[in-house]
């Protein structure tokens, strides 16, 4: 993947499952997943979502369940994304 600068990590399908989560997150709530300012550059957004500060932002039902467990801090935790498409489906 292009851009990615010296001490950053290679992407992964946990971090794409979770940034599938957020993208839910924002269309079902309205809001982002981590608090940061509208106007933050790239970096800014990337080290608020590296240093773990999310908001306490919930979806309802089970959207909502599913969202909080593919935001898992830990990525071992959140589902793959096959669960997650099952779960949609």
């Amino acid at each position: 993947m292009g851009g990615l600068t010296t001490g950053e990590a290679e992407p992964t399908p946990e971090a794409d499952v979770y940034a599938l989560g957020a993208s839910l997150l924002i269309s079902a709530t309205g809001w982002r997943a981590v608090e940061y300012p509208d106007d933050a550059p790239r970096p800014v957004q990337r080290e608020a979502v590296a240093n773990g500060r999310r908001r306490a932002v919930k979806a309802p039902g089970e959207l909502g369940e599913l969202i909080e467990a593919i935001l898992s801090p830990a990525p071992e935790d959140r589902p793959t994304i096959f669960e997650v498409g099952k779960a949609l489906s």
